[in-house]
Order: C-alpha cells, then sequence, then structure tokens
C-alpha cells in the first residue's frame, strides 16, 4: 500500500494531544453505542475517528419501520447527528467506508483514499441483507430493506405503484408489509414456511397473528417457493416454483442477514460464521474489538438490540482500560411494531424434554398465552392480544425466578399474582 506524504506524515505522527488513536469502522448502533459508553469512563482517551458507510449521523434502525409507515420522521429516528460527532471531538467521514486494514502497519484505508493509523480499532460493520439468488434478483425495483435508501425507495414505489411483494414472514418483513400497506399499497407476503415469525411464535399464535393481520388488508401465500423475479427493465412479477406467479411492482426481500465480514476477513481476522470474539469482545488480533451482528460469540450470532446493547456496555468498559466485565448472553425478548397487533416473545418458546406448557386461549377477546415451564422456572412465553405483562415474565426468565408458589395465577398476571401473595 502506498501512502501519500501528507497522509504518512499523519498515519506515523502521534494523535492530537498525544492520545491513542481509536478507529471505529461502522457508524451504526452497535459501533456507537460502544463510544457512548466508552466515553462515560474515559471521554478523553482516545483520538476517535468514525468510518460510515451512509451519509447520514447514526441513526436508530429500529425505528425504519415506523418511519415507512409514515409514523416517524427522518429527525425522529437520529441519535447521533453531525454536531454530537464535533460536540465530543470525534471525526466523522460518513459515507465513505474502509474498503483495508493493513493489521501489520494498523493502518486503515477508506474508498475515499483517506489511510489512517490506529492504535485500537473497532469493527461494528453489521449484516448485509440475503437476497435470494433466484432469476431477476439484480432488476429495478427488488430492494432489501436495512436502511434509509431502502426506505427512500419504497416510498417512491408507493407514489407511484400499486403492488408490492414482501419475501420472507419473519418480523421484519410483517413490518415492510405494514408500512407499504399504510403507504397505499397492495401487499402480499411470500414466506417459504408453513406459518409466520416461526423463530419468535409457536404456530396457535402464528395463526392469530395471520388473521388480524389478514383484517387489517394484509395477503399471505406460505408455503410458496420463489422460483423468478419476472420482469425486463423493471420486476412485473413473482413467479413461483408451481408455476403460478403474481403482479408486483416493488419486491422487498427480507429472507435473513448475513454478518457482514468480508473486510475482517481479508484482513485475516479469525471468522466462522461471524467474526470470533471472546467474552472482551476482543477479536484474535488484541488491538482490536468487534460488536455487533457481525461477530459470533461462543458459536452464537446476534441481531436484536437487547444482546448488542450488553456487548457495546462490555466492549466499551475494556476499550477505557476499566476491563473487569465479560459479556454473558441472555434470554432475549421480540416485540412486533404493527399498529394494532400486540406480540410478545421471550426466552425458549420452544420448550425441551422435561418441560410443561401453562396455556390460554380466549379466542372471543383474541387473546392467547402460553408459558414454558421448566422445573420451578419459567424459560419462555409468548403473548398475543394481552402483552402488558410480557416485561414482567421476561425478568422472570432472566433472573430465573422460582415460580413454584405463583403457579396456579401465573397465566393471569403480575397483578393477580401480587394479591394472592
Amino acid at each position: 500500500m502506498s501512502i501519500s506524504k501528507k497522509t504518512a506524515a499523519t498515519a506515523g505522527a502521534p494523535s492530537k494531544a498525544n492520545k491513542p488513536s481509536l478507529v471505529v469502522i461502522g457508524n451504526g448502533m452497535a459501533g456507537m453505542r460502544t463510544v457512548e459508553e466508552l466515553l462515560k469512563l474515559a471521554p478523553d482517551l482516545y483520538d476517535i475517528t468514525v468510518f460510515g458507510a451512509e451519509p447520514h449521523g447514526n441513526y436508530n434502525r429500529i425505528l425504519l419501520s415506523p418511519l415507512l409507515a409514515g409514523d416517524k420522521s427522518m429527525d425522529d429516528i437520529m441519535l447521533n447527528t453531525p454536531e454530537w460527532y464535533r460536540q465530543h471531538g470525534i471525526t466523522l467521514h460518513a459515507g465513505d467506508p474502509v474498503l483495508s486494514i493493513d493489521r501489520h502497519r494498523r493502518i486503515v484505508r477508506s474508498r475515499a483514499g483517506v489511510e489512517l493509523r490506529y492504535d485500537r480499532l473497532l469493527l461494528a460493520t453489521g449484516s448485509k441483507p440475503f437476497i435470494i439468488p433466484v432469476p431477476g434478483h439484480q432488476l429495478p425495483g427488488v430492494i432489501a430493506f436495512r436502511d434509509i435508501q431502502d426506505v427512500e425507495t419504497m416510498l417512491t414505489a408507493a407514489r407511484n405503484h400499486r403492488h408490492a411483494v414482501v419475501i420472507g414472514g419473519g418480523l421484519l418483513g410483517l413490518e415492510a408489509a405494514n408500512g407499504l400497506m399504510r403507504q397505499g399499497m397492495d401487499v402480499t407476503v411470500v414466506h417459504v414456511m408453513d406459518s409466520l415469525m416461526e423463530r419468535q411464535l409457536d404456530k396457535s399464535a402464528a395463526i392469530l397473528l395471520k388473521k388480524a393481520l389478514e383484517q387489517k388488508g394484509l395477503r399471505f401465500l406460505l408455503n410458496a417457493q420463489t422460483a423468478e423475479i419476472v420482469g425486463t427493465e423493471q420486476v412485473t412479477a413473482v413467479r413461483f416454483k408451481d408455476g403460478s406467479e403474481i403482479p408486483a411492482d416493488l419486491v422487498v426481500m427480507t429472507a435473513g442477514v448475513r454478518p457482514n465480514i468480508e473486510l475482517a476477513q481479508q484482513a485475516g481476522l479469525h471468522c466462522e460464521r461471524a467474526i470470533v470474539v471472546d467474552d472482551t469482545l476482543q477479536t484474535y488480533d488484541p488491538r482490536i474489538y468487534a460488536v455487533g451482528e457481525c461477530v459470533q460469540h461462543r458459536m452464537a450470532t446476534f441481531g436484536l438490540v437487547a444482546p448488542i446493547w450488553d456487548q457495546a456496555r462490555v466492549c466499551g468498559a475494556h476499550l477505557a482500560g476499566a476491563g473487569h466485565r465479560r459479556y454473558v448472553q441472555q434470554a432475549t425478548a421480540t416485540k412486533l411494531k404493527v399498529t394494532g397487533v400486540d406480540l410478545y416473545s421471550a426466552g425458549d418458546f420452544i420448550g425441551s424434554e422435561g418441560s410443561e406448557d401453562l396455556v390460554l386461549r380466549d379466542p372471543r377477546r383474541g387473546i392467547y398465552k402460553r408459558l414454558v415451564i421448566n422445573g420451578p422456572h419459567i424459560v419462555g412465553a409468548v403473548l398475543y392480544g394481552d402483552v402488558k405483562d410480557g416485561p414482567w415474565y421476561f425478568e422472570m426468565i432472566q433472573s430465573r425466578t422460582d415460580i413454584s408458589a405463583l403457579r396456579s395465577q401465573l397465566l393471569f398476571g403480575q397483578a393477580l399474582c401480587a394479591q394472592a401473595a
């Protein structure tokens, strides 16, 4: 790698005020939350530089669905504006992703040609949407649902077109479908499985969810395998393996994500499904840490915000030199962000040999509750229609509360259990 005289001087010289240099690759929620945790503990320790692929400050990706639905504005979802970076003395290279890491010389190089030396490097490269590689998947009008640009593309399509197809009936797909429907499009959700949100819901809850969403106007094709995206200059339809097809002016792929590890692999870091880290979020290179959807910790990868916040706290502490914390995986909870649909799932809702189910069904009121019990503990919960006790159940799952004395009242919620106690 050749370095210009100006860049070489910068790369070899000490950082501002002789501070060590921390370079963050990835300007998303995981990376910037880690920086915030670091600043709480050691606000003046590093000269911090952040490289981000998108031309924005850091925004709340979780709120892309309400942004699409029209419930939030761009200002509502911004977490760290350009002014925030300036106030904290952080150099931000927005819209300029890092293309290479030279670990021997400890230098990163960006697409715009910026070369910078690091003392510590934080990888927060996130994940990439999985685009099903069927014929036609590269046609204009076929997109993912991962960033602000995707939302803008969908909003433009909603103004000018009618038919939308969302491929993937998981959490993200249903939120995308709801948002597009709210924008006036006719939306069909295509799912290869026989029930929606199979990673978060049992089949009883999935049936109630499908019925509620159909009443709102969404259409569903389950057990449907996409064979081709039809079109010449623009997508016009989706064709399935049985030969049938449906019209489509817009196709949104929400069929999962893959950890974004290409940069780490090119740098020679140890990767399996993702970048392998230890309990301190350190990679096999002791100068390089990684957090978020790009990491693999004890064989697990991550897509929900709660575990990533935990990672940020631990990683921020170790970068600050206060390295007493260790990252421990915890049970996670999911809530669907669709107006008028109340859904909550936490922990192990499948159960195992020896576990028991406590189930409450009230079809007339549209309420379904299922608690998975293993010995004296709750290990999982699925709630539909009445979710107010979800956080309470989740707290008991995390703390492994002994529920033996509450078992007969447990399904009826915290208030009744408190009265009984």
